[in-house]
């Protein structure tokens, strides 16, 4: 439950900081250059942020698991 209140939090704040940032700015990576809200650039990299959290996650609980069984 505790983690629900928490995931809701950050849900919260993250959007609340990016309707006060909603101006377009211009993205550069590599080659490509684009223009994009900021908006969508800090919600794009919050939700990278917790796929590969959870990505890392998963994999470590596995691994866990993996040992505790070899161990048994």
């Amino acid at each position: 439950m505790i983690t629900l209140i928490v995931v809701l939090i950050i849900i919260a704040v993250v959007a609340v900081f990016s309707v006060q940032n909603a101006t377009p700015v211009l993205i550069s990576f590599l080659f490509w250059k684009f223009e994009a809200s900021l908006a969508i650039i800090i919600f794009l990299s919050v939700l990278a942020g917790v796929a590969l959290g959870f990505i890392a996650s998963s994999l470590f609980k596995r691994k866990l698991s993996k040992k505790k069984t070899n161990l048994s």
